[in-house]
């Protein structure tokens, strides 16, 4: 064989291991993001919670349609599909973790489970609801925003996010980014996507159950900045000083 046919072969080959993504660094990397659990867990979770939701609300045919209602759904299935990228550790415990979190987690769990219940049900019974199609609009708005904003924390820290107040394999202080200048930007997401959803269903009682999900993560809050101040120190303290909780410079 001549010396240029076997350069072009070389090549071939080159290019060949080059566009099998299997041999590419960034291609294994997302895929070892991956967790089937996660996927499993979440999706479940996504489908139990829009299940409820049509129960309460009477049927199916009618939930849908509302295009605020239907893009509600659309939206919440495609957010979950990039959230099974984001390569948390779901509710693990870590090498450490607050014992008072999980507590914490059963009441998450009661005030979630009656934000996606009441709402619906109240809207479509026409219970306590606030008048005007464009609150729907606006609480679409605020539901995905606030989706993305704790979306964007769990991608940002990734396996150090966890259900749980936990510290991870090799965990290191998250301070810039969104980190910045709030300490908890995942809650701000939630409050601002449980106002959110509160408002796509008109929902006056709703709105009142975010009160005590905002005192649910008051408690949480303070269980992990003590927790996180116990592991990492001054470095901590010092990060606290120059940080606000959930809102830039406001709290």
């Amino acid at each position: 064989m001549s010396k240029l046919s076997e350069r072009r072969v070389a090549r071939r080959r080159v290019s060949c291991h080059r566009l099998s993504p299997c041999s590419d660094p960034s291609y294994r990397y997302s895929m070892a993001r991956i967790s089937p659990q996660i996927v499993i867990i979440s999706t479940v979770s996504v489908v139990i919670q829009f299940a409820l939701a049509i129960l309460a609300w009477g049927d199916w045919p009618s939930f849908f349609a509302h295009p605020v209602r239907t893009w509600l759904v659309i939206g919440s299935f495609l957010l979950l599909i990039v959230a099974w990228f984001s390569g948390t550790s779901g509710l693990s415990a870590g090498e450490a973790h607050s014992s008072g979190s999980k507590l914490i987690l059963y009441g998450f769990g009661v005030v979630v489970l009656l934000m996606v219940l009441i709402p619906p049900y109240c809207d479509r019974h026409n219970i306590w609801t606030i008048d005007g199609d464009a609150v729907r609009y606006i609480g679409l708005a605020l539901f995905f925003g606030g989706c993305v904003l704790r979306l964007a924390a769990a991608f940002v820290l990734g396996r150090r996010f966890s259900g749980l107040v936990a510290i991870q394999r090799d965990h290191q202080l998250k301070t810039d980014g969104l980190y910045r200048y709030i300490r908890h930007p995942s809650y701000t997401g939630l409050l601002v996507a449980m106002i959110g959803w509160a408002l796509v269903f008109r929902s006056i009682i709703g709105l009142g159950l975010n009160i005590f999900l905002f005192l649910l993560l008051l408690s949480r809050m303070n269980d992990e900045e003590k927790f996180l101040e116990t592991h990492f120190g001054s470095e901590y303290q010092a990060y606290r000083k120059r940080t606000k909780r959930l809102v830039p410079f406001v709290y």
